[in-house]
Order: C-alpha cells, then sequence, then structure tokens
C-alpha cells in the first residue's frame, strides 16, 4: 500500500481504510478540494524523491487554507543550498569513492550532512501563515517533553543548539508567490566522522561568489541522551505540531516514487538528478591554485561557467612540457565539464590526436591526474 498508518505513534492514528474510502487516494489528499492537514512521512530514503515531493507539494496543492508536515529521512547523501558550489563546500573525490552522492535543494542555506540518524522535517504553509520560530519551537518543545533536561533552544539565525554550544539543526526556506515551506534537519545519531570528512573541499585556490557554508560545531542529540532514537524524535514531533495547530492528524506513510499519486513526480526527480541542475547551476567560480606534479611546480587557473570550463591556462617549466604542447592541452579542455570522466575522455582524445613522445604522455598524463584530484 502506498498509505498506510505508523505504527507506534504517539498521535492518533485511523483505519487506513477507512481513511482511504474517506479521501480516495493521496492525491485526493493534495486536491483543492480537499482541506484537511495533513502530517506525512516518507517511505524512502532516496534524497532525490524527498525533494522532489517537497516541491511537487510546493507546486501543485493550495496551502492558503491548510498546513502539511513532512518528515523523512534519507541514505548518506549532501546537501548543498540552490545558490552554492559543490566543489567548495565538499569533498567530492572521497564521495565519489565511498557512493556518497551530493544533491542541490532548491532552497537557500548551507550544506549539510544526511543519513538515517538525521531527522528532516518540512513545514509547508501559505507564504502570510510562515513562521520559521513557530515551526522550530515545536521541534524544540517536543524534545522537552520527549526528554525534559535536554537543553535545546533556537538561536537568531534559526538553528536548534543543544547545551547552548553546539548545533543539532540547521534551516532553510523556499518562498513562493503564494506558498512556502521551511525545512530543518536534527542530528540525533548521524555518523560524525563522515560528517565531518565529506564537509571538506578537496579543491583549492577555489574564488567564487557562491553562497558559504558557516561551519559550526556539531552534536548528536543521542550524545547527550544514547536512548533517543529517530522513530521516538519523530513521534513527538507529529504529536507537538498537532498540539501547537490544534491538530488531529495520522500520520501517514507516502511513496514519493509513486507517478499514480503524484503525477508527474518521476520528472521532478530526474531533473534534480541531472548534472546540469546539481553541477551546472554553480555560479560561475574560478581556480587558481599551485602543485607539484612529478617534482615539478604547475600553475593552474581556470574559470568555470555553468559547470563548463571556460578557459584554462597551465604553466609548466617549457623542458618538462613544451608550452605549444601545454596550449593544445589546455585548448582540449575548454568547453569541457569540469569532472573526472569528461576530463579523461577529453585528454584520451587529445593524447590520441596529438604526435608526442612517451615522455611527454606521460607528464600529461601525470598533469591530467593532478588536476581531477581536485575536483
Amino acid at each position: 500500500m502506498i498509505l498506510s498508518p505508523l505504527t507506534r505513534m504517539s498521535v492518533r492514528t485511523r483505519d487506513l481504510n477507512r481513511h482511504v474510502r474517506h479521501v480516495g487516494a493521496l492525491n485526493s489528499c493534495f486536491d483543492d478540494s480537499y482541506k484537511e492537514e495533513l502530517i506525512l512521512k516518507s517511505s524512502s530514503t532516496d534524497i532525490f524523491q524527498n525533494l522532489a515531493l517537497e516541491d511537487w507539494i510546493h507546486d501543485h496543492v493550495d496551502l492558503q487554507s491548510r498546513r502539511i508536515l513532512f518528515l523523512w529521512r534519507n541514505a548518506p547523501v549532501v546537501v548543498i543550498g540552490r545558490h552554492q558550489n559543490p566543489w567548495q563546500e565538499c569533498n567530492l573525490d572521497l564521495m565519489r569513492r565511498t557512493g556518497i552522492p551530493v544533491a542541490r535543494r532548491r532552497s537557500g542555506g548551507g550544506t549539510v550532512y544526511h543519513d538515517l540518524g538525521n531527522i528532516n522535517m518540512t513545514f509547508f504553509s501559505s507564504k502570510k501563515k510562515y513562521d520559521r520560530m513557530r515551526n522550530l519551537g515545536v521541534v524544540t518543545r517536543a524534545l522537552k517533553e520527549l526528554r525534559p533536561n535536554l537543553d535545546v533552544c533556537v538561536t537568531d539565525r534559526f538553528d536548534i543548539i543543544l547545551n547552548r554550544c553546539y548545533k543539532v539543526s540547521g534551516t532553510a526556506a523556499r518562498l513562493g508567490r503564494t506558498t512556502a515551506y521551511h525545512h530543518c534537519t536534527l542530528l540525533c545519531s548521524s555518523d560524525r566522522s563522515i560528517l565531518s570528512s565529506v564537509l571538506k573541499s578537496s579543491c583549492t585556490g577555489i574564488k567564487s561568489n557562491a553562497t558559504p557554508s558557516v561551519p559550526s560545531p556539531v552534536a548528536n542529540l543521542s550524545d547527550h541522551d544514547p536512548t533517543l532514537n529517530p522513530e521516538s524524535i519523530m513521534d513527538a514531533i507529529a504529536s507537538g505540531y498537532n498540539k501547537e495547530f490544534d491538530l488531529d492528524c495520522p500520520v501517514l506513510t507516502v511513496d514519493p516514487g509513486s507517478e499514480v499519486l503524484i503525477p508527474g513526480i518521476h520528472k521532478m526527480t530526474s531533473d534534480l538528478k541531472d548534472w546540469d541542475w546539481v553541477y551546472g547551476k554553480t555560479p560561475k567560480f574560478s581556480v587558481c591554485t599551485f602543485f607539484m606534479v612529478e617534482n615539478t611546480n604547475v600553475g593552474l587557473e581556470m574559470d568555470i561557467k555553468n559547470g563548463v570550463v571556460e578557459s584554462c591556462v597551465i604553466n609548466v617549466p617549457h623542458d618538462w612540457l613544451p608550452a605549444d604542447f601545454v596550449n593544445e592541452f589546455c585548448s582540449s579542455l575548454t568547453g569541457v565539464r569540469f569532472c573526472p570522466n569528461e576530463f579523461a575522455v577529453a585528454v584520451a582524445a587529445f593524447i590520441r590526436t596529438t604526435p608526442s613522445s612517451p615522455k611527454r604522455t606521460q607528464n600529461a598524463l601525470s598533469l591530467y591526474e593532478s588536476i581531477v584530484s581536485l575536483m
């Protein structure tokens, strides 16, 4: 079944069949004629599906007279803000080697790491009723009701901090013409060693006007109380949401991959996975750096626009690689996406079509490997 009441929930649940007979299917719940509030929990841990459902609700549901709370978790992933630079924000090389994807959301804000120990909450409302502080108050009060000795509070930056110093939640938002959503994270039991490793850029020398993340010391709620877990916290938040807005909503699971119930969701999911969105939407930036290749000093200057190399200048000693050879090498990279796979294809074509000695070829390959290590 696509919809089912969650078991072990502290909020009141209804019999699924009776609920489905009352409202039809999930798309009926989202229909303009259905005005009841909703609390949803995703059955998926796919970041692209969950982000797509956020945007689908924002774009297709009339939120002028209703609110929706969406609870969701993801498999390991790094999520950047709409106006950020992934090369500047995270260790893409490590992420490729460990199979951790990067996703760009449509809201602003900074970069975050998600895994199953992190809870995501999205508060949907009309733009007029949009209130981040009230939403975060739901979260902090729910946590305190769950564990009265938990010292959590909301900052002026709309972060939630633990013990007055450790960030456990960050906030971002998307404001439309008439509707809005505010979403936030909540670190319960995330792998902080992976978090700290992937949120360190492996690309040096970046100059960019992209929105930078603001580093903060972080902690898990379970560091303070090991008995806390994501399920119990989501239960408490759902209960607190009902209490805050004087509701009596059941919590319903939703499959964000169902095209039947959510028409157009596959296209929206695919768009969020597209290279041109994840990387190509990066604001124009440049890379200006120096590095060593086989005991040789190399200077690199690149301009990248829409994720594509717009210009490339490489400075090396002429006895290591002749100037005309280097210029042709740079030309072969111009117009190429700033990513390892595309560079590999371009360099392979360059070596195949450019006459050179074995030594020059080896130096060119070493140069390529050093440049790719920056990505």
